[in-house]
């Protein structure tokens, strides 16, 4: 059984930090320490863990030792029409290797939109690199979050494997907690009709290029062309407001026009 609760104690925290090395292979430049996550906690922001109570010698309220997947967010303030309002950036997600492709990182999403409404947080962003279709799925189909902002080379070099030393290209992806749109999506019903003015894809293969010396040409090639045709669709306006994953796997953005993500 997966307990999905908030962190406490130091060793929950630092098992955080394991973690995030261990799905990342950060080096000490770029690991966000234990403190962080505490700093965080006393703001406002969150550090929520995944629990697996069936791991051996494990507590039934789950512990470090059993901490499984996590999630950390930090508490902003947006300023706008309407004046200032509060926002979550969730900034990481992980979740152990043995554990992936069962649903947890949704859980964990969903148990940040809870916790972010008992609050009266009604909107959360995050980034995510275009190339990951998996995170892509998740985050626009799963969960009904869009895309309208592209950064470029958000952090600069990263130490981080699963990057492949490609600059570190971002999507922003708002999430308007309880707005009608993602509540459909995540009650599996379907969303207002939306027209699609273009399709963006990411091979299948992108993960085996970015991970080898010879594909790494070619990789960043994708990333390039992708980020141009990102950069010009939202300055027109366009959002990816859709995801799918075709028969031979690849990834394919979808854009239309959203006016306000509510």
């Amino acid at each position: 059984m997966i307990i999905i609760r908030n962190c406490q104690g130091f060793e929950e925290l630092q098992a955080c930090v394991d973690l995030e090395i261990e799905t990342w292979g950060y080096d000490e430049s770029d690991v966000i320490p234990r403190k962080a996550f505490r700093v965080a906690q006393k703001i406002g922001g969150q550090v929520m863990g995944a629990f697996d109570d069936e791991i051996e010698g494990a507590s039934p309220l789950g512990g470090p030792e059993s901490l499984v997947g996590f999630v950390f967010s930090l508490p902003g303030m947006k300023t706008g029409e309407g004046g200032p309002r509060a926002y979550l950036h969730s900034h990481m997600l992980a979740v152990r290797e043995s554990y992936r492709n069962r649903g947890l990182g949704t859980l964990l999403k969903l148990e940040q939109r809870r916790e972010a409404l008992s609050r009266g947080i009604r909107h959360m962003e995050w980034t995510f690199d275009p190339l990951e279709i998996k995170n892509a799925f998740l985050n626009i189909r799963k969960l009904g979050a869009i895309a309208r902002g592209y950064e470029v080379d958000l952090y600069g070099v990263s130490s981080s494997r699963l990057q492949g030393g490609l600059p570190t290209d971002r999507l922003v992806a708002e999430w308007a907690l309880d707005s009608p749109r993602v509540q459909a999506i995540l009650e599996g019903q379907p969303s207002a009709a939306q027209i699609i003015e273009e399709r963006i894809q990411v091979p299948a293969l992108i993960y085996d290029l970015k991970a080898s010396e010879a594909g790494r040409e070619r990789a960043l090639a994708v990333q390039l062309e992708n980020r141009r045709r990102f950069q010009e669709a939202f300055s027109r306006g366009l959002a990816v407001v859709g995801f799918a994953r075709d028969v031979e796997g690849n990834g394919v953005f979808e854009l239309g026009t959203v006016p306000n993500p509510r």
